[in-house]
């Protein structure tokens, strides 16, 4: 694949035009290099023809890191589901996300060949953008993570995001967002009438090979 190097984002060019489209959002303090090495281990099918974009976040002082400034979708004030969170930057980030869906579409990516991924931080900005979808997407990614602003959902869920298809993946041992944290994202999407598919993994805050292995089945049944 060829990889073309913006402000914005790391993008991968399969060899042929592209026919689908993966746009994956990276954790707290990475940047859109993180994720890249995963593709050749995902081994999907070459006439899959599949873009992959990486997005960078912008960079901002995270107060649960002491203000430090670093690439971060939206502050973390802390990691209790009932404290106050950064309504105003999820939105933002939210939007950011949007308009590499929407860069997508203009390039000719039809939406539901488009799945929207993210990791952690990124991962509740997928979950985030993707359920407020005016048009189902091809499947949301979401990796070790759980969904942001989740009382501002009965609201702001369109018939779309209920009809997109996710996945979710969690660490058994996670000690950064508690299995539990995306246990209780799992049941309440359900709850919603959302298609939630999961996967847990004997590992920690991180991403394992058969998770890896999971996540090119599931791409394949998506974008085939």
């Amino acid at each position: 694949m060829r990889v073309l190097e913006s402000e914005q984002a790391v993008r991968l060019e399969p060899a042929q035009p592209a026919r689908a489209a993966v746009i994956w959002l990276h954790g707290l303090g990475a940047d859109g290099h993180d994720f890249v090495p995963i593709v050749p281990e995902l081994n999907l099918p070459p006439e899959l023809a599949v873009r992959f974009v990486f997005p960078h976040a912008p960079v901002r002082p995270v107060t649960i890191n002491g203000g430090m400034r670093m690439r971060a979708w939206y502050d973390i004030y802390s990691l209790t589901r009932g404290d106050r969170q950064d309504e105003a930057g999820i939105r933002a980030s939210a939007a950011i996300a949007q308009g590499f869906i929407e860069e997508q579409v203009s390039a000719g990516i039809a939406r539901n060949r488009i799945v929207l991924a993210g990791f952690s931080q990124g991962g509740a900005i997928a979950l985030h953008t993707g359920l407020r979808q005016t048009a189902a997407l091809a499947g949301i990614l979401a990796l070790s993570t759980y969904l942001p602003i989740h009382d501002r959902l009965p609201a702001e869920l369109t018939a779309a995001g209920r009809a997109t298809p996710i996945l979710m993946c969690h660490g058994l041992y996670d000690p950064v967002l508690p299995l539990q944290l995306g246990a209780d994202t799992r049941d309440g999407l359900r709850g919603f009438g959302c298609h939630v598919e999961w996967r847990d993994y004997p590992m920690q805050h991180q991403v394992c090979a058969e998770e890896i292995a999971d996540i090119s089945v599931w791409l394949r049944a998506r974008l085939s």
